[in-house]
């Protein structure tokens, strides 16, 4: 019976390491993509609308 928990508490272990792992990649990969995207066009950020001043600022990765 212990081993059976052993066991199902590394596959959780790794069933949410995983899911982090996923996360990181797509979230760096994304930036990337930003970035090659400003270089291709030439810009230098991206703008987002601030809701309560409804200010334009450059984004923060």
């Amino acid at each position: 019976m212990p081993q059976i928990i052993f066991f199902v508490a590394v596959g959780i272990v790794a069933f949410v390491g995983y899911r982090a792992f996923v996360r990181e990649a797509e979230r760096v990969t994304a930036k990337i993509r930003r970035a090659e995207q400003q270089q291709k066009t030439g810009a230098n950020g991206t703008l987002v609308k601030d809701p309560e001043t409804g200010e334009y600022r450059v984004a923060r990765d």
